[in-house]
């Protein structure tokens, strides 16, 4: 399985300030951070994602299924490992789409408890589209008076309609929604025929109809035509897409977070994926054998996304519900000991609390 840093960690970090760590345990992937707080910010200390296709086979079955569920526990196995060779001061694991919609996903959160010393929150549609924007709400500057955020994950997709805030002010959440399509979702629903024409075209129309309430109930076209929208985005797809316009040789976290993907570079860049062929997207740099059956799908979504709203240029974020959770726990532990660092371990439960 690959294994990828989702930014770059910094392994000659001796400092004697206190390391924070957040899970994130999705339908495609496991990702792990650990940081220190610095400033406005922090230091990543470690990071770790894999691949599992924890909801492989869920949307027909509605369970998770024992293949699926041993690969997330090999993986999660890993973190705890990485968590034990590292003092920090909190922990905040969080599990998503998958585990909300199986049958079995309490069970599974149990037995992932009980072999590896993790306790998991099953967080809501909100508390997701909260943490994207805690992470993703410094990219959100310039001349803009609302924000339409989306996050293409591999269940479901997320959707966040913000008010952006004057000098100083902090981006407020004014509208989400959780659509039950992903990369994973419409991958296993269409098969090979996301690779033709005429089945991506079937995947954009289908994921357009879903995004119509959204758009009736918050009038964001109306808004975007008086300017001053901005729309961002916080995927894997988005990020490729972005790799692939930049024509990197290997994807690059730091280049490709906080950059500006143009129409006309999207354009190109969905084409040049289109048009590798399975074969070509596992070779790719920026894509890989693991991901070859998931781009396209999101690249539907993503296509979706642009037509129901056509506002431009999509700022575009390599970072997430990991990020968001740090900076939660940082706060807080600030809040609660401003003066006092402490290397203990403390296992928190879903408002960040010690449990």
């Amino acid at each position: 399985m690959v294994e990828t840093a989702a930014a770059v960690p910094d392994r000659a970090y001796r400092g004697s300030g206190p390391a924070f760590a957040a899970l994130d345990l999705g339908t495609n992937n496991c990702r792990l951070l650990v940081g220190a707080p610095t400033g406005e910010g922090f230091r990543v200390l470690d990071s770790f994602s894999r691949i599992v296709r924890l909801g492989e086979g869920l949307q027909s079955s509605g369970q998770l299924s024992a293949v699926a569920m041993d690969r997330a526990l090999e993986a999660l196995h890993g973190c705890a490992a990485r968590l034990a060779r590292r003092p920090v001061r909190a922990v905040r694991a969080i599990a998503t789409e998958a585990c909300r919609r199986a049958g079995n996903g309490t069970q599974f959160l149990a037995r992932v408890q009980a072999e590896t010393g993790l306790r998991f929150d099953v967080i809501s549609t909100r508390e997701e589209a909260e943490l994207a924007l805690e992470s993703c709400g410094p990219l959100l500057r310039g001349d803009g008076r609302r924000a339409l955020l989306f996050d293409i994950g591999g269940g479901s997709t997320e959707l966040a309609w913000v008010r952006l805030p004057g000098a100083g002010g902090v981006p407020e959440l004014i509208g989400y929604a959780s659509l039950p399509v992903g990369v994973v979702t419409l991958s296993e629903e269409y098969g090979l025929a996301a690779f033709t024409t005429a089945g991506f075209g079937a995947m954009v129309e289908a994921v357009s109809a879903r995004l119509l309430p959204f758009e009736r109930v918050h009038c964001i076209g109306h808004e975007a035509r008086g300017g001053g929208v901005l729309m961002l985005g916080t995927s894997g797809t988005v990020t490729t897409l972005a790799g692939v316009a930049m024509g990197l040789a290997r994807y690059r976290r730091p280049l490709v977070d906080g950059t500006t993907l143009t129409v006309a570079d999207a354009d190109q860049a969905m084409d040049t994926l289109r048009g590798l062929g399975r074969a070509g997207l596992e070779v790719h740099p920026c894509v890989g054998a693991e991901r070859a059956d998931f781009v396209l799908p999101g690249c539907a979504i993503f296509e979706a996304i642009r037509q129901v709203w056509p506002l431009g240029p999509v700022i575009v974020a390599d970072r997430g519900l990991r990020e968001g959770m740090l900076l939660r726990l940082m706060r807080r532990q600030d809040a609660r000991q401003p003066h006092r660092p402490d290397s203990r371990l403390q296992r928190v439960g879903p408002t960040g609390m010690p449990a």
